[in-house]
């Protein structure tokens, strides 16, 4: 398969896997919030796949139907690539985790041995559309970041990073963050 899924195929994949209603719904917020960011963007003259956010916004814990923890990333990338789906749409499953994670963080955390860094803006706008999600519903970036420091430490990289997530976002969008 090289196109991205439609919203409808996106949400049939996610039951036919087995996602719960609850990860489900938090995924569809996550693609609401994702795409109201992605048209500020293009508003502000900044090029980003429509189509790709919201597949990867709507897909990024498909993961989930297997395990909740950090690994859901990675299974869920392989259960995109099992069924054939667009690397570009991939690579936002398995870089949604954190606020990235570097090569040298994932031997602690179990994971394969690479980055999971976010690149393109597609996997940008997903990413912090899912940190500022939580369950249904939007909250602040300094929530987030409360949220972050509370299970991480406050002295965590992920803290850094997600303000550099924060950053680049904003000046994406055409606003001071």
């Amino acid at each position: 398969m090289s196109e991205v899924l439609s919203r409808d195929e996106a949400l049939k994949l996610l039951h036919k896997v087995g996602c719960s209603q609850q990860v489900i719904e938090h995924a569809d917020t996550v693609s609401r919030i994702a795409l109201e960011i992605a048209a500020k963007c293009r508003l502000n003259g900044v090029t980003v796949n429509r189509d790709l956010i919201e597949a990867g916004a709507l897909l990024h814990d498909i993961g989930r139907s297997k395990t909740h923890g950090i690994q859901h990333a990675v299974v869920g990338a392989q259960v995109a690539r099992e069924r054939g789906l667009p690397e570009s749409l991939v690579r936002i499953i398995e870089n949604h985790i954190g606020a990235g994670i570097t090569r040298e963080e994932t031997a602690k955390l179990g994971l394969p041995l690479k980055d999971y860094l976010q690149t393109s803006p597609e996997e940008m706008i997903v990413a912090y559309a899912d940190k500022i999600t939580k369950g249904r519903h939007m909250i602040s970036f300094e929530e987030a970041v409360k949220d972050f420091a509370s299970s991480l430490g406050s002295t965590h990289p992920a803290i850094e990073r997600f303000r550099k997530l924060h950053k680049e976002i904003s000046r994406m969008m055409g606003s001071e963050p």
